[in-house]
């Protein structure tokens, strides 16, 4: 399953992803996995949950964070949610290719029982039509 918790820039989304990755982190039993551009969620996220900063590992663009995710899914069959923040920060595409990213991670979430949420930085009137079942806005 996939979700988008989206809204305008300032609007308290990684506040949200926060409180949603430390709660996930102390209820799940499998692994939790945040990942975020630079190294700035450090002292926010329990030392439950993996934290990675995908400026490490040069990822930019949709095509790079899904062979990213993939990875992680691939390589530990325990996680069991991955948190992703300033999604448009790590894909530059922004809006443009959003919707298929968002299709071909389903189809990851499906088959590596795995759970996705997205941090989108816009308002829901800015994204596809197909993308508003899965948006929680702020």
């Amino acid at each position: 399953m996939v979700t988008l918790i989206i809204g305008k820039k300032g609007t308290g989304k990684t506040k949200k992803l926060i409180t949603l990755a430390n709660e996930t982190a102390a209820a799940s039993t499998g692994n939790v996995v945040v990942i975020e551009k630079g190294a700035k969620l450090t002292y926010d996220i329990t030392h439950k949950a993996r934290l990675i900063d995908t400026d490490a590992y040069a990822i930019s663009g949709y095509d790079m964070m899904f062979g990213f995710l993939s990875g992680i899914c691939a390589g530990n069959f325990d996680v069991s949610d991955i948190l992703v923040d300033s999604t448009f920060k790590i894909c530059p595409e922004a809006v443009d290719g959003l919707e298929e990213f968002v299709v071909k991670l389903n189809k990851l979430a499906e088959t590596s029982e795995t759970k996705f949420t997205l941090l989108i930085s816009a308002a829901e009137s800015d994204l596809p039509e197909g993308l508003k079942a899965v948006c929680h806005e702020i």
